[in-house]
């Protein structure tokens, strides 16, 4: 199972007619499709990397773009390894919608195609083909908490992109 995206440490200190009180809690966050992992899961006879990799697989399959890195073709293998250690660290709870194989897939691929898109700059991309990557890099992401945002993909890969080459938002 992922774990927790964010551990938020809350102190709290009330102040009343009654005196003062102070507790402090611990609240985990999770990504939304974590419940629905947990179901698939109990489901399945296939261990879960097995689920994940599959899972992962047929969303590249499905999706309409194509990229050249070898990370995503030849190195899929070990590719997957690496995403299934971020999945389990609760990573992509934080910065794809889900948190679920089809987000991060898709997340991965919008990524190796915009920086191979626009890795020239000497050359105008293709801005189909780069609208087409950031609109799903775009459906994919969260919007990231307001702390994390300038450091994050969606800020690099959606909204400079965007602005570098005057793609309005789908």
């Amino acid at each position: 199972m992922p774990q927790p995206s964010y551990r938020l440490q809350l102190a709290v200190h009330c102040a009343s007619f009654f005196g003062e009180h102070e507790e402090a809690h611990t609240v985990d966050y999770y990504a939304p499709g974590t419940l629905s992992w947990i179901g698939v899961l109990e489901a399945e006879t296939e261990d879960p990397f097995t689920v994940f990799a599959r899972r992962y697989r047929a969303a590249l399959a499905a999706l309409p773009l194509a990229t050249r890195d070898a990370k995503l073709g030849d190195g899929l293998d070990a590719h997957l390894r690496e995403e299934w250690g971020h999945f389990l660290s609760g990573t992509y709870g934080l910065c794809t919608r889900t948190g679920l194989p089809e987000d991060i897939a898709a997340k991965e691929l919008a990524i190796c195609v915009i920086k191979e898109l626009t890795a020239d700059a000497q050359r105008a991309p293709d801005l189909q083909r780069l609208r087409q990557a950031v609109d799903l890099l775009d459906r994919a992401s969260t919007p990231f908490a307001p702390h994390e945002r300038a450091r994050s993909s969606r800020h690099r890969y959606v909204d400079a992109v965007r602005i570098r080459y005057g793609l309005a938002a789908a």
